[in-house]
């Protein structure tokens, strides 16, 4: 896969959605791939259409993220195969919908381990040799839940707002390194991401017209290329991320539990 050193993207949660459409736009301009995800089938049909079709090489890797040896897995595969990652997409991620005190613990362990967790211990995993090659981009999904806390689902708001805390900081210390670090924060986007919620029918999305899976990669893919620290796809995901700043918190609050609710 490395024999001509073509560049290498690896995407976590590859199989569907936005990083599905992140491998694309990175196997169009040529990027070798490595895909991760729960999904054989899926990614093994990705991996033989994105072969054919861009003439890309393309490892696949099954891993459930929320299994916390995970992330060491992955890197120890990786360099036991010589390959280096030159750009790290750290797109998997899921929510829960509800009440806090009545959703199921596990689930919300399991939200943490991938939301935070496995995207906090990739990027330290291949930051390092990054930083050492002096090149290298890392794009992290972060959400505009990130701007605010979400009642109803209030660990996933606060994991996204840790994604972009954590994204913005480490951009500020690797600068002059060569390496770059962005957080995407999309709004509401058409994907299996809430049907897997169960929070179709609440108001933020039922009934809206929402972004597509694509046209937020397609963002995200030029603000990476950028270099950008703070990616926000679309106008009114931007005025509600600067709204917040300046509205009182209780305020703010009452307002997304209201746009949680169901209709």
């Amino acid at each position: 896969m490395q024999s001509n050193r073509k560049q290498t993207a690896l995407i976590t949660g590859a199989s569907g959605g936005i990083g599905y459409e992140f491998a694309k736009l990175f196997a169009q301009d040529g990027y070798n791939l490595v895909l991760v995800a729960r999904s054989v089938d899926k990614l093994n049909e990705i991996a033989d259409e994105f072969k054919s079709k861009f003439g890309i090489g393309v490892k696949v890797i099954f891993k459930d993220l929320s299994n916390p040896s995970a992330p060491e897995e992955i890197f120890t595969e990786l360099k036991q195969a010589s390959i280096r990652v030159d750009v790290l997409i750290n797109n998997a991620g899921f929510a829960t919908y509800g009440l806090f005190n009545e959703i199921d613990l596990n689930s919300e362990l399991q939200l943490l381990q991938v939301n935070i967790l496995c995207l906090t211990h990739l990027t330290k995993l291949f930051l390092k040799d990054m930083v050492k090659q002096g090149s290298g981009k890392i794009l992290n999904v972060a959400s505009t839940a990130a701007f605010q806390p979400g009642p109803l689902m209030a660990v996933y708001y606060a994991s996204k707002a840790y994604v972009l805390s954590f994204t913005e900081a480490i951009a500020n210390e690797l600068e002059g390194t060569g390496v770059s670090v962005t957080a995407l924060c999309p709004g509401p986007t058409e994907s299996g991401f809430q049907q897997r919620a169960a929070m179709e029918d609440s108001k933020l999305v039922s009934g809206q017209k929402i972004m597509t899976a694509d046209t937020v990669a397609q963002i995200g893919y030029r603000g990476l290329l950028e270099n950008k620290t703070v990616v926000v796809p679309g106008i009114k995901n931007k005025l509600l991320a600067e709204s917040v700043r300046f509205t009182p918190r209780k305020l703010v609050t009452k307002l997304v539990r209201s746009m949680q609710e169901s209709k």
